[in-house]
């Protein structure tokens, strides 16, 4: 087992690697950026090192300063968090050139999935249900004029190494199509250095369904069932819950077994997270994330397990503990997700927090780095909580997040909280009856 983990990250993710690691008995060095020293993950961990600036390409993302640290401080592994470098195959190499493990999927994974096109041509061969589309990147319009035609409108152009929604734009018929062929292309190349799209078959009303996955790297995985990450602004997740309140328990098996035997055949290690769009009762793959997903805890409430000390395991070499016999969902679990943010147009709120307040209670989890006093950056991203509920049932875990967002309190800047309370009173959210456009039209976005 490790002696000593880096942990590459900040804010509540940090906090949260910290948590399992010091649990296991393992000592935790926080790397932290200048604007970071008072950082709730800074002062819990065993050792702390500033690693740059503010900036984050010249702290958190700068893999330099981070082998450095892990060579300072006799770090032999390196737990990457969600974001940051978490799916960057150069660091993965890097670390193993230096003999530091890396708390993740071998790079030549996470570079597989990097490539949305890759990733697509691997799933397909493994059996895992896609989305009809181009069979690779496109090389001119004019070929994209042909594949939308042989496909029918509408199609939704993508960048081969997107994420969030950039490089993504909707064709409703042919006219539309050249103007959303080369923004994407644009947009693609200014946010990910490669303007590299391909099309898909857009589906209008789909829900956001993605199945978590664990491997060991020796050809065994699992699958911890679904979670619903339908809710959403702009390609972003708001709230997710598991289980999804469409998918029965043979449909979850299903495409369970489906993803877990993919992963295995791929001899993928460590947890994954298979999305998939979900439409008239039938899945397609979008995209797979090689890392921690930051809704994560709502599968470990359900399953009752701590997929973080399950990663520390088995990269440090031990055998799986996770049985797919032994993995049997208990009740709902739901995640909202509090940005420091101004409503009604989701504008960056950083500044001083003069109270803070998390829920309790039997059921009720909150992943926060915040506390009286904390000042919010305003370098990083919004996300400054995590609340989670869990019940014995959907309705039952319904009440206990009413409950629950009614104890928070975070006074001195502004959040998302008063937007789940709305969102608690509205019958489609009540019932589940909502869709990945939803939100949006609720927002009036």
């Amino acid at each position: 087992m490790f002696k000593k983990i880096l942990i590459a990250n900040r804010g509540e993710i940090a906090l949260r690697v910290h948590r399992a690691a010091r649990e296991m008995g393992i000592k935790t060095v926080a790397i932290h950026s200048t604007a970071d020293t008072d950082a709730m993950h800074v002062r819990l961990a065993d050792e702390s090192i500033c690693v740059g600036p503010p900036s984050a390409a010249q702290s958190y993302l700068n893999i330099p300063a981070i082998i450095s640290a892990c060579e300072i401080t006799g770090a032999d592994a390196v737990h990457p968090g969600y974001g940051f470098l978490s799916e960057n195959q150069n660091f993965a190499q890097i670390l193993e050139d230096h003999g530091i493990t890396f708390i993740g999927p071998r790079s030549e994974h996470i570079a597989v999935m990097g490539d949305k096109i890759a990733a697509k041509d691997t799933m397909k061969k493994l059996g895992v249900p896609c989305v009809p589309g181009s069979d690779g990147g496109l090389a001119s319009f004019e070929e994209a004029r042909d594949v939308a035609e042989g496909m029918g409108f509408p199609v939704l152009i993508k960048a081969a190494s997107g994420g969030g929604g950039r490089g993504m734009k909707v064709a409703r018929s042919a006219a539309e199509l050249e103007n959303a062929y080369r923004t994407a292309r644009s947009e693609a190349k200014a946010a990910f250095g490669d303007d590299t799209v391909y099309m898909e078959k857009y589906l209008s009303i789909p829900r956001h369904i993605e199945v978590q996955v664990f491997g060991d790297g020796k050809g065994r995985a699992v699958h911890l069932g679904e979670r619903d990450c339908s809710l959403q602004r702009r390609h972003q997740k708001v709230l997710e819950e598991s289980p999804s309140p469409v998918i029965d328990a043979e449909t979850r098996a299903r495409i369970g077994e489906t993803c877990a035997k993919a992963i295995g055949d791929l001899h993928y290690i460590g947890a994954g997270t298979i999305e998939f769009l979900y439409e008239n009762g039938e899945f397609f793959f979008i995209e797979m994330n090689t890392r921690l997903q930051v809704e994560h805890p709502v599968t470990e409430a359900v399953y009752g397990v701590d997929l973080v000390a399950e990663q520390i395991r088995v990269a440090a070499g031990e055998e799986m503990s996770l049985r797919q016999e032994d993995l049997i969902p208990r009740g709902h679990a739901i995640e909202c997700r509090i940005n420091a943010e101004r409503l009604p147009d989701f504008r960056p709120c950083p500044g001083r927090i003069t109270t803070f307040h998390a829920p309790g209670g039997l059921g009720v989890r909150m992943d926060s780095a915040i506390y009286d006093g904390y000042v919010i950056p305003p370098f990083y991203d919004s996300l400054i909580a995590k609340l989670i509920v869990h019940a014995p049932d959907r309705e039952a875990a319904l009440h206990r997040l009413d409950r629950a967002l009614s104890e928070l309190v975070v006074d001195g800047v502004d959040t998302t909280k008063p937007l789940f309370e709305a969102l608690l009173e509205q019958p489609d959210v009540r019932t589940g009856n909502y869709n990945i456009h939803w939100l949006e039209k609720f927002l009036g976005i």
